[in-house]
């Protein structure tokens, strides 16, 4: 027992249960523990687009060969649409198929529009300009402009930009890239000292919700609150351990890996709060630098796998309880306009209602009023959200590095049996080993 208190593990699960209780016993006062979950929220946050770069421009200049970097990228953003695509549609097959909002008959005329307002006006701002506009979204205004706003796409962007252009200077780019790998081992040491205040941010982000909302919120649309839950175990068990079952390895245990971070995100419903640790976890495994550098960051924007599931089923689920006929061509549209509209969704305030809103701008058969019925739960779906996506991007990871050969499979399978020890302090990487592409933390091994 004493083991478990002092491991990061069993403080955040300590530091869980101790939330609930003071959520539940003192609720005029746990919520005023906010400012911890927050602050730590931020924090992290803090140094996730320094880390991002340094991560892909090392990665990047130490493969070598940019072709191979170009064949992670498409292969990745592949992988992304596809298992974007199931989920989506596992996300109708299970409204269609258990009706969580059958039999509420919901009139609309008795909901409060001014709850959605703010986001119904984001929702408009994101679908305003089309794919045109997001993809110009995606172009910073200046080299440094990303690093102060955190847009993580726009940091990967020119990093990506910045690793091609040091990898082509070959000698005279060396000295570059040993800076970049000394400011990564910065960030990943400053990474270190924040996690620690991990169960502080826990305590503060349950004691909140709990207090604020008590456990009892659930009930008014536990139905829905259930199925989501189903469909995000079922995809996560399913689909991704099939994927991680012919990569060759065990999802089992890589959930064991990650349990410290799943736990983290289980408590502030926040995948960026555990990006780094993920990010250096994930090397740890034996995945090259530039493909993690590559799938990580571009994931949390292009592989969000629960949220897909969730746009779906609640989108379904709206027109059910407010006795709303949906033909296949809505269904379908619902589908078609999922797949673009949950790419903007990392960065988006408020994004799951905001970017249900956006695609149910584009179905006018469906009442945009109902989106008040899912806010109510909206932060007990959102565990599952985080989870679910913080899963696949890691699963995605790990089936990208096999799938190009980027992943030492000797250390993988060690690390994930319990018989390497976890060390995520980064080291030098040698000039020969700069040479052949290998992560610093393969050449510990």
């Amino acid at each position: 027992m004493r083991g478990f208190a002092k491991s990061l593990f069993g403080q955040v699960v300590i530091a869980l249960v101790l939330g609930v209780i003071l959520g539940l016993a003192v609720p005029d006062i746990a919520p005023k523990l906010k400012p911890l979950g927050d602050g730590f929220i931020k924090l992290i946050k803090m140094i996730i687009p320094v880390l991002v770069f340094c991560v892909v421009v090392h990665g990047i200049a130490g493969a070598g060969d940019l072709k191979r970097v170009g064949k992670v990228g498409v292969k990745a953003l592949v992988y992304f649409e596809v298992l974007t695509t199931l989920a989506l549609m596992l996300g109708l097959a299970v409204a269609l198929v258990f009706k969580p909002g059958a039999g509420m008959n919901i009139d609309t005329s008795t909901l409060d529009a001014s709850a959605m307002s703010a986001y119904v006006s984001n929702a408009d701002k994101l679908t305003s300009g089309g794919t045109v506009e997001f993809l110009l979204k995606l172009i910073p205004n200046t080299a440094v402009s990303p690093f102060a706003t955190g847009d993580v796409l726009q940091v990967l962007l020119f990093a990506v930009l910045f690793g091609c252009a040091l990898s082509q200077l070959g000698e005279h780019g060396k000295p570059v890239v040993r800076l970049i790998d000394a400011t990564s081992q910065v960030m990943f040491k400053i990474m270190g000292l924040i996690i620690r205040l991990a169960p502080l941010g826990v305590l503060g982000a349950v004691a909140y919700t709990v207090g604020q909302y008590g456990v009892g919120s659930l009930k008014q649309l536990g139905m829905l609150v259930l199925v989501f839950y189903g469909s995000v175990a079922a995809f996560v068990f399913g689909v991704l351990g099939i994927v991680m079952r012919l990569c060759g390895f065990s999802l089992l245990k890589l959930l064991r890996y990650l349990r410290e971070e799943l736990a983290v995100v289980f408590a502030t419903t926040s995948s960026d709060s555990v990006l780094p640790q993920v990010i250096a976890k994930l090397r740890h495994l034996g995945i090259r630098d530039s493909t993690v550098g590559l799938v990580i960051p571009t994931g949390y924007s292009f592989n969000l796998d629960a949220f897909s599931i969730y746009i779906t089923l609640a989108a379904v689920f709206i027109a059910q309880a407010t006795n709303t006929p949906v033909s296949m061509v809505d269904l379908m549209t619902i589908l078609a306009i999922a797949l673009i509209t949950s790419k903007g969704a990392h960065g988006v305030p408020g994004s799951a209602i905001v970017i249900l809103a956006a695609t149910l701008h584009a179905i006018p058969a469906i009442p945009e009023i109902g989106l008040v019925l899912v806010l109510s739960v909206d932060w007990f779906m959102g565990i599952a959200r985080a989870l679910g996506n913080l899963v696949g991007n890691c699963v995605a990871t790990v089936a990208v590095g096999a799938w190009n050969g980027d992943i030492d499979r000797e250390q993988a399978h060690a690390v994930l049996n319990g018989e390497r020890p976890v060390d995520l302090t980064p080291v030098p990487v040698a000039d020969d080993e700069e040479a052949a592409g290998l992560p610093g933390v393969q050449a510990r091994a």
